[in-house]
């Protein structure tokens, strides 16, 4: 479902979004209170600048079009989120757009995402410091097709094994993040039923290349199974198991 700006309360079925800028609160169009400090907002800002080129970065790989998904990273207790219904290329520093574990902004006058409970979930349940969320087309295609994703690749253990399949739920609704965490249970991406992709990471950049290597899978799954007169070969738990190890090493070590 692609994000609308909301003006007034309640126009996306959510609580209306807040707005910054009264006592405590920090950022363009706050003021700033005690627990913003210089060096924390120059943090959040450098994180902000990283989110939006990342979120550009989702457009311009066809992973969504327009506004459809978002993303997020956190500093510290706060999360940085793209605001709903805004462009990625029209996104500036002055733009940036927080909220605390709650949900509650504290930083910025935009409305945050629609989103916002499922990049929450993940941030309250796992060590992640940034969450990606896509309409990409193969894996959306996938997503109404099967309950996980066949292991035809072993890059699936470096989302910790098989990829499953949220049960569809409304957007931006609890129940959707609730979903949303049994299928990621175990995992750093699943598939969301008729809806996209979600995956987390230490990093935007590991976030990021989660999301494009499911959508990868995706497509390669989709490409071989539509061979007339065979079946793609699975690949076992143990080989999966396996592969999941040894990706845990991959790359260079500083």
């Amino acid at each position: 479902m692609a994000e609308q700006r909301r003006d007034a309360p309640g126009s996306d079925g959510t609580d209306g979004g807040h707005r910054a800028g009264g006592a405590g609160e920090a950022g363009p169009g706050g003021a700033m209170g005690t627990a913003w400090a210089a060096e924390a907002y120059g943090e959040a800002a450098a994180a902000w600048e990283a989110l939006v080129a990342t979120a550009r970065r989702t457009v311009a790989d066809g992973l969504v079009v327009g506004t459809s998904g978002n993303v997020s990273a956190r500093v510290g207790d706060l999360v940085l989120v793209t605001p709903s219904g805004v462009p990625y290329d029209r996104l500036t520093p002055a733009d940036i757009t927080g909220v605390d574990l709650t949900g509650r902004q504290v930083v910025g006058t935009l409305v945050p995402t629609s989103e916002l409970p499922m990049h929450l979930a993940v941030y309250r349940t796992t060590d992640a410091r940034a969450v990606v969320h896509t309409h990409a087309v193969h894996a959306t295609a996938v997503s109404t097709l099967v309950t996980e994703l066949p292991p035809v690749h072993y890059m699936a253990g470096a989302l910790g094994g098989v990829v499953r399949v949220a049960p569809y739920a409304t957007y931006g609704t609890e129940e959707l993040a609730r979903n949303m965490l049994r299928a990621l249970d175990g995992r750093s991406g699943c598939l969301l039923r008729n809806h996209g992709t979600i995956t987390h990471g230490a990093t935007l950049d590991q976030a990021y290349d989660r999301t494009a290597q499911l959508e990868w899978m995706c497509r390669l799954w989709l490409t071989a199974s539509s061979v007339p007169g065979l079946t793609p070969s699975l690949l076992t738990e143990a080989h999966m198991a396996e592969a999941g190890a040894r990706l845990k090493g991959y790359g260079q070590r500083r």
